[in-house]
This record gives C-alpha cells, structure tokens and sequence, in this order.
C-alpha cells in the first residue's frame, strides 16, 4: 500500500509457537530460556569423561573338558580408572594363537569394580579338537621354535557404563622338542 510516497507494510500474520511468544512478557521468555539452557547444562555434567577399564590376563587354567572340547578358565584383572564404581553383568572373549583364531568364550557373572579399584573376572573358553590339531600342526611344520604370539579381544558389558572392547596380546615361551633325523 502506498500513502503518499510512504509505503506502509502489512503486518505478518503469526502463527503457533511465535504467537504465543510475542504475547508473553520479555521477562517470562528471558525465565523460560534461563530454564532450558540450566537443563542443558546439567545433562552435560553427567558425561563427564569417563576413561575405559584397563583388562589384562591374569591366568589361564584348565577345566575338565567335554568329548573332542577342551575347556579352560581365563582369569582377567579389571582395573577401574575413575571416579564411580562399573557394574559388570558379563563378558565376551575370543582368543587367537600365532593370528589364527582358537578359542571362544563367553560369562554372564555379574561383578562390581570398585572405584580406582580392581577386581577379577574368570571366563570359561573352549577350544575344539579340530582347531587344537591345526595350531598343533602348525607349530610342528613350523621352521623355528621359540614364543607363540596371543590375541585376547573381548568386551565387557556393564549397566551403568555399556560395553567395552579390549584387546590383550603377548607371548607364551614354547620349546618344541627337536626333530629326529
């Protein structure tokens, strides 16, 4: 619309939530936003960084196996860098000699890691017989004897933190006897 010379804009028509916004005093908004952005900040206090447990093998122990299974006890040492205890409610395993995979295991015992504490965790593995006599050959047709190489991976599930993935690795001592000529 023009009125002499002076162009005059039409207002806007609002609609919902910027309707709503403009009826209300400029205090309310300034209390409403406050609000949100303390409701922010503390949802981001709750993540705080957290620092993943530290796993290593503790011991390896045999268990009386089951026709052509052998069984053995993985023992792990959990260490818990943080300030908070983790409820562990189970762990997965899988173990590889010299990069081939040999066996696998699995635990649903729930344990509690103290805060900058420690605790263990023992976790049933089996190996087939079939696999057993693969590595077994393996080592035999091998050039050299000297240390086999161990993957350990796993993950540790827990309700208060998820799940972790870890990786161990090392190697055993092995003296293979020598071959008759």
């Amino acid at each position: 619309m023009r009125e002499s010379g002076v162009v005059v804009a039409k207002p806007m028509r609002r609609t919902g939530c910027a309707r709503m916004l403009l009826r209300q005093p400029a205090g309310t908004c300034r209390t409403a936003l406050a609000l949100v952005l303390l409701a922010c900040l503390a949802a981001c206090a709750g993540l705080a960084p957290r620092e993943p447990p530290i796993v290593r093998v503790a011991g390896f122990d045999s268990l009386p196996g089951e026709g052509m299974e052998l069984r053995f006890a993985v023992t792990l040492r959990i260490q818990n860098p943080n300030d908070f205890e983790i409820k562990l409610t189970g762990a997965v395993l899988n173990l590889k000699l010299n990069g081939r995979s040999l066996a696998n295991g699995l635990t649903d015992t729930a344990t509690v890691v103290p805060r900058f504490g420690e605790t263990t965790l023992t976790v049933p593995i089996t190996v087939s017989g079939f696999d057993v006599l693969r590595q077994m050959t393996m080592l035999l047709t091998a050039s050299r004897a000297g240390p086999v190489s161990y993957e350990l991976s796993g993950r540790l599930v827990s309700s208060n933190l998820g799940s972790h993935r870890f990786d161990a690795e090392g190697t055993i001592p092995l003296q293979l006897p020598s071959r008759v000529q």
